[in-house]
């Protein structure tokens, strides 16, 4: 007997549920408007939008991010967890064929990723502001073995909550 597509779509329903691990990114769910600067583009400001939904039920987060300048690029990302561990993680993807892993530390109102790397290593740091309408991310990078230098920086203002 050949299954239906209808059978096909029902494999592992079960599992499309909320992962507890991933409460602690509640703060960043939703729709938001992104402006931005980058140390190597002085005096340009970047424009986009960012969300962060859950997925598959809410086992996991997805991060969706669009920039509307050429210099930055469009990715997506998706936050998993490890809860026996107490670990967490972030695989990411972006318009240029790049993917990178990085660990992700989750803190009340913060949420921080870091990839270290012999040739490119970076490390960003997103906070929730007071009444969680606002977020302000930092980002650091560094290549090779120099120095640690500013990186991306955006401001995140909420457009819609999940």
């Amino acid at each position: 007997m050949t299954k239906s597509t209808s059978d096909a779509e029902e494999v592992g329903h079960e599992a499309l549920r909320p992962n507890p691990a991933l409460d602690g990114l509640a703060f960043l769910l939703g729709t938001w408007r992104t402006e931005g600067i980058h140390p190597d583009v002085p005096g340009k400001t970047f424009h986009g939008r960012t969300s962060f939904e859950p997925g598959f039920g809410g086992a996991f987060v997805v991060m969706r991010s669009e920039i509307d300048e050429e210099e930055v690029p469009s990715g997506i990302a998706i936050l998993a967890s490890d809860d026996g561990a107490g670990e967490w993680w972030m695989s990411y993807f972006d318009e240029r064929g790049t993917s990178r892993r990085y660990v992700v530390t989750v803190l009340p109102n913060e949420i921080r990723y870091e990839r270290l790397q012999g040739h490119f290593s970076q490390m960003f740091v997103i906070r929730a502001q007071p009444g969680q309408q606002t977020l302000v991310s930092t980002g650091r990078m560094r290549e090779g073995d120099g120095p640690w230098r500013d990186d991306l920086s955006l401001t995140y203002r909420r457009v819609e909550h999940d």
